[in-house]
């Protein structure tokens, strides 16, 4: 059985460790084959230098969790072809954990539910970020849109579709670890920057349920997070000021970075905006890769 588990943005701005999308055509791709041998084995990996080991790769960790609590009889042995670059900010440790439980649910009797196999992906996840954390794995099992209501217990919205947005993904070839971009982050904030980020959050889940453009741009904002995240990418706020110009509704980082996403209401802007970015970096000498996508409205699934 092959699977495609696709890329995902995280955080979103105004949703730090709760929102995140699914993004089309954008994914590793896992082959998974039942075994008489319990538990996960790493047969190939193509397209980055990762573990073989299952304790020591995400999607061995999370199918190894979800394979000893439903006592399964069988093992799996899989291949991973990676196709998000790892440090990317676009979900690669992710994808390779959801794509794991959710390849292993195919071959169940009584599949588990999405929310459960979150559960088991987080653990993954941790591997890579060093804490669990659902909202990359979340939009890539759910699809579309998620918003983690909560994680004790772990509660998880799927939220309308944003089906007229187009998505536009610039990743400068840099490496960022998840682990260090959340090190840098202050423990506390100031109570005005809490109120402040709440409203953003609140304003944007409701400006999906009544589909509110104008809410739905003014509420995409990040002042907790990127403050401090964007001095590791370079050219931010040029790149930033680039995406205005060319009439994109939304700007920030996509997870803990590098990449950055962009959203518009036409496919025209974000191409100017992508070709634009893209000419900058490569002015100085940098190389980076661009995507233009629109937010898939499904997660692993079958291939």
């Amino acid at each position: 059985m092959r699977i495609f588990c696709p890329a995902t943005v995280a955080n979103v701005n105004c949703g730090f460790d709760s929102l995140g999308f699914a993004l089309e055509g954008i994914g590793d791709e896992m082959v998974f084959r039942k075994t008489t041998d319990k538990g996960v084995t790493i047969t190939k990996i193509t397209g980055d230098d990762l573990p073989m080991e299952a304790h020591n790769n995400v999607a061995g960790v999370a199918g190894n969790a979800m394979l000893e609590d439903i006592q399964a009889d069988f093992g799996v042995a899989i291949e991973i072809y990676k196709k998000i670059r790892c440090g990317s900010g676009i979900g690669s440790s992710s994808a390779s954990a959801a794509g794991a439980v959710y390849g292993i649910n195919q071959l169940l009797d009584e599949p588990l539910s999405n929310l459960e196999l979150t559960r088991y992906a987080m653990k993954g996840e941790a591997l890579a970020s060093g804490n669990e954390h659902a909202d990359n794995v979340a939009p890539c099992i759910y699809g579309g849109t998620t918003l983690v209501t909560g994680y004790s217990p772990l509660k998880i919205i799927a939220l309308p579709p944003m089906e007229t947005v187009y998505v536009g993904i610039l990743h400068p070839h840099i490496t960022i670890k998840t682990k260090e971009a959340r090190e840098i982050l202050p423990k506390t904030v100031p109570l005005a920057d809490a109120i402040k980020q709440s409203q953003h959050l609140a304003g944007f889940v409701a400006s999906l349920y009544e589909w509110d453009k104008e809410l739905f741009t003014e509420s995409i904002q990040d002042v907790l997070v990127e403050p401090h995240r964007k001095q590791l990418i370079p050219h931010f706020d040029e790149i930033r000021t680039i995406s205005k110009e060319n009439q994109c509704i939304a700007f920030g980082i996509s997870g803990s970075g590098p990449s950055m996403f962009c959203l518009a209401f036409a496919k025209a802007h974000i191409d100017s905006y992508l070709a634009k970015s893209v000419a900058l970096y490569q002015e100085n000498g940098l190389q980076v890769d661009s995507y233009s996508s629109r937010i898939s409205g499904t997660g692993c699934h079958i291939i």
